[in-house]
């Protein structure tokens, strides 16, 4: 799943600290999503597009060609 987080943290002049202290969450666990490492779970991606105040498509992508083998 692709994200467009990072964008959101600039346009807003935020740290991953500071976006993590936000919602509730570890700056590690705001880096692994950013670098798509780390899918966060439906309840977590809503909070991230609440607090950026917009829906949830506009920060999270699906990008069939990340999918693994076993989710085909």
């Amino acid at each position: 799943m692709k994200n467009k987080i990072k964008v959101f943290r600039a346009m807003y002049d935020l740290t991953q600290e500071d976006l993590a202290q936000a919602i509730g969450v570890t700056r590690q666990t705001i880096l692994a999503i950013e670098k798509g490492k780390y899918v966060p779970s439906l309840e977590l991606a809503f909070r991230i597009a609440r607090y950026f105040k917009v829906n949830i498509e506009e920060v999270f992508t699906y990008d069939e060609e990340s999918r693994t083998v076993d989710e085909k």
